[in-house]
């Protein structure tokens, strides 16, 4: 069984936006989080969908899903007070169904919404050979460490330096593990499911994922992603007319 895990707890303070949490938010048409569901409903590998969401916003979201048609959604669940423990009540949800330790967990921000089946495939495939699969895309700035935020005196060789993204996969027997661990040794509140593991002293697998596949989090992402479905709705059209017109 493989289930894509959702969270979308976050009210997105730095996208700056007072009406509704940034994963609510309509880009062309759709909500930024439906659209992100989409590419799990469309994907021919994923079995259910399960989403931990900001807990006054589950009817809306509810309303949504059935809006959209989406049907592979299983649950959906409160979130917490920060994005691990949003993962966490997600992750805990989706082992009352996903009880083969072989079984797949694909965790992802709710505000993906331009993830391709090829990424989502290759993060399924990496799974299960390896048991953790986290995309990354080279770093193609240099990096400078600083604690302050003013002065710098330790910098990154930039061909060591990778970004990660999401879906991350995991087998429930590698995710249920972490957890547990996570609870005993006090670790509350990781960045990622990526980064727990390696506070736990293990590796995680890394494949390349891709740069297009942003996860929206500013004003400056929406004006990206806006720019995204216009230019791809531009084409479509020019090649139409184009093929109309035998130009």
């Amino acid at each position: 069984m493989i289930t894509a895990m959702l969270f979308a707890g976050g009210v997105g303070r730095r996208m700056k936006e007072a009406e509704m949490p940034k994963q609510f938010l309509n880009v062309a048409g759709k909500p930024i989080i439906i659209r992100t569901m989409m590419h799990f409903e469309n994907h021919p590998a994923v079995d259910d969908i399960v989403i931990a969401c900001k807990e006054d916003w589950i009817d809306y979201l509810n309303d949504l899903i059935a809006k959209y048609d989406i049907k592979k959604v299983r649950a959906v669940i409160p979130g917490g007070e920060t994005g691990y423990q949003s993962i966490h009540n997600g992750v805990l949800e989706t082992a009352k169904v996903a009880t083969n330790p072989d079984d797949i967990i694909l965790i992802c921000d709710g505000v993906r919404p331009m993830l391709s089946e090829e990424l989502i495939t290759n993060c399924i495939e990496a799974t299960k050979k390896y048991g953790t699969a986290v995309p990354v895309t080279p770093s193609i700035d240099s990096l400078l460490y600083s604690e302050d935020g003013e002065t710098c005196g330790k910098s990154y060789k930039r061909s060591s330096m990778y970004i990660t993204q999401a879906p991350q996969g995991y087998t429930m027997e590698k995710i249920l593990w972490a957890h547990s661990e996570a609870e005993k040794r006090g670790i509350t509140n990781p960045v990622s499911s990526s980064e727990l593991f390696i506070e736990l002293g293990h590796d995680v697998h890394l494949f390349i994922g891709e740069r297009t596949n942003i996860k929206v989090t500013t004003p400056e992402d929406m004006d990206f992603l806006r720019a995204s479905f216009f230019y791809k709705h531009f084409k479509k059209f020019a090649q139409e007319e184009f093929d109309r017109n035998d130009i």
